[in-house]
Parts: C-alpha cells; sequence; structure tokens
C-alpha cells in the first residue's frame, strides 16, 4: 500500500526537535514562595512535597535558590503574625510580604510578584470584608466594595516595598480598576498588574490552603469565585479586567481549564498566564510515590501543555525541577 503522507517521517531524533511547535523554557515559569512571619525556621509543607513555609530572615536565601535552578521570577505569599477580620496585616507597611519583598530585593535579581487578597490574613478566611452575618447565613459573604479599598491599599503598599508586579487574586468585582487608580495615584503607574481574571472556585485549591493557612472558617467562595461549569463567563470576566487595565491575564487552575487558556489567547492580545495549582501538583506526587507515573515526564507535560494551549507564562510548585531538567 501506497502512503503519499507519511507523518512518522518527522519524528525521526534529527529532525523532531526542528519541528516541535511549542516549546517550554525556565524563563515561563514562576516559583511560588511562601513567607510565614510565625516562624523562625523552614517548615515543610506536608501536602506539597519538596515545598516549605520559610521565616521572612530565609526569604532571600529561598528565593536565591530559586534563581539558581534558573527561574527568574517568583511570587511571593504571606502568612502573618496575627489576623483580623479586615487583615489589616495585608496593608501594613511591615507586614510579611512587605518584609520579604525588601529582602528579596536586596539579595537577588528576582523578579518579584506579589499575591493581593485578604484571605492569609482575616480571621475568617475570606478575601475580603464580611457581610453583617455571614456566618451565621450561607447566603452571604464579603462585601465588594470594602473590600476593593482594602486590596488597593496592599498593593499600593507592596509597590513601595519594592514589587516589580501585583497578582490580585481576591475575586472581586472592579478589583483591577480600584488597584490601577490607587497604583497611579501613589505615583506606581509603572507597576504591571496580572489579575486573576479566571479564577474557578476549584477542589483543586487543598493543599495551598494548608501551605498559606487561608482555608475560610466556615462556608466557601461560591458567591466570589467562579462556577467551573462557566466559559463564557470566563471571557466576561477577562473583558472587565482589560477594561481597568490588567496587563497579564491569569487562568487559574490551568490543566483542568486549558480550553479557557486558549479562548483567552485567541481573543486578547495580552500576556497570558496560566495557575499550575497545588492539588495538580500533590496529585501528581502523590501518583509518582505509588509508582504509577514517572514524576519529571507529567511535570513537564502539564507545563508544555499549559504551553501548547497558549499560556505565555505559568505559575508552577514544579518551577524550579523542570527548569533544572530544561537546562
Amino acid at each position: 500500500m501506497e502512503f503519499t503522507d507519511r507523518p512518522r517521517r518527522l519524528r525521526t531524533d534529527g529532525i523532531r526537535p526542528l519541528v516541535s511547535e511549542t516549546t517550554l523554557d525556565a524563563t515561563d515559569l514562576v516559583a511560588p514562595v511562601f513567607v510565614d512571619a510565625t516562624t523562625d525556621e523552614r517548615v515543610p509543607i506536608e501536602s506539597m512535597p519538596g515545598h516549605e513555609r520559610v521565616p521572612v530572615a530565609e526569604a532571600a536565601d529561598r528565593v536565591a535558590e530559586v534563581r539558581e535552578a534558573g527561574v527568574e521570577a517568583v511570587i511571593v505569599f504571606g502568612i502573618p503574625e496575627s489576623k483580623d477580620p479586615e487583615g489589616s496585616r495585608a496593608y501594613a507597611r511591615n507586614g510579611v510580604v512587605q518584609e520579604a519583598v525588601r529582602a528579596i530585593n536586596a539579595e537577588t535579581d528576582a523578579y518579584v510578584i506579589t499575591d493581593v487578597c485578604l484571605c492569609e490574613y482575616t480571621d475568617h478566611g475570606h478575601c475580603g470584608v464580611l457581610e453583617d452575618h455571614a456566618e451565621d447565613d450561607p447566603t452571604l459573604t464579603v462585601e465588594n466594595g470594602p473590600t476593593l479599598d482594602l486590596l488597593a491599599e496592599t498593593a499600593v503598599s507592596h509597590a513601595e516595598a519594592g514589587a516589580d508586579m501585583v497578582a490580585p487574586s481576591a475575586s472581586m468585582d472592579g478589583m483591577v480598576g480600584a488597584i490601577r487608580a490607587a497604583l497611579d495615584d501613589a505615583g506606581h503607574d509603572e507597576i504591571p498588574i496580572m489579575s486573576y481574571a479566571a479564577k474557578y472556585e476549584s477542589a483543586f485549591y487543598g493543599p495551598f490552603r494548608d501551605a498559606a493557612d487561608g482555608a475560610p472558617a466556615f462556608g466557601d467562595r461560591r458567591h466570589y469565585q467562579m462556577d467551573p461549569a462557566n466559559a463564557r463567563e470566563a471571557l466576561r470576566e477577562v473583558a472587565l479586567d482589560v477594561e481597568q487595565g490588567a496587563d497579564v491575564l491569569m487562568v487559574k487552575p490551568g490543566l483542568p481549564y486549558l480550553d479557557i487558556v486558549r479562548a483567552i489567547r485567541e481573543g486578547y492580545d495580552h500576556p497570558v498566564a496560566a495557575y499550575n495549582v497545588s492539588g495538580e501538583y500533590a496529585m501528581l506526587h502523590a501518583a509518582a510515590e505509588k509508582g504509577w507515573l514517572d514524576l519529571d515526564a507529567v511535570a513537564r507535560e502539564s507545563l508544555l501543555s499549559m504551553k501548547r494551549a497558549g499560556a505565555d507564562l505559568i505559575i508552577t510548585y514544579f518551577a524550579e525541577r523542570v527548569a533544572r531538567q530544561l537546562d
């Protein structure tokens, strides 16, 4: 039988890399770093093998380790020394993220992104100021307007500490616009915003809440994070963030929402980020520990799939591990 079209001709070792359509590089990756103001030593995160909470005094050392692996950017999350209903340590000048960013900038050349949210800082674990009686009424959660003011104050405090980019993740309506206006008014018009533009109310976040001590004390976040069933809504959310001045558009989680990554890539010229979240990381580790999967192979393939779908950058707990493979 004659074959005029033989795709296998382009799969031999010599030609295969030359015709590869998608590439993955260490400079595509952003490594999360957890800084904990309540500890003086590194604390392993049980549900995320290989990751630790680090004290403020070791934040720069931790980032230096990331840089040695070839990863140029980090996103900083903080665990404060105290919490209250308004999450006031999120926007304190001497807050955990603010102090960590100053140290990281003083001792490394990493590009520093900061997560802007209140869930790690509120004593109730929600992402903003609670409506009255929210703890007792499941139809109530977070007040949008007052939360915007605190998110904007937090973003400005991060910029003043030296953050290169801020990344609001609270899923509040209008948060990008409020933060953009506050940054500009404070003289930080050069600071870009990476919005968690399509952030789903996902079951894949479990290990992160352990890592960042940010689980809700009651209820859930379905009233402000997106329904996993919805795709068109994501495009509406993205359009609003673009209109308000977002510079980078993020999809979170990554793997279960590659269709959303692709849709945003096709619809917008903005850089697109995908967040390879803690649950994706943990499940691959668990399968590898059972001997069911090759961890390095599936980690790299997972990130490659996000690039292929259209992501320009990927936040991932595999950043260092995969970057070393790419050397």
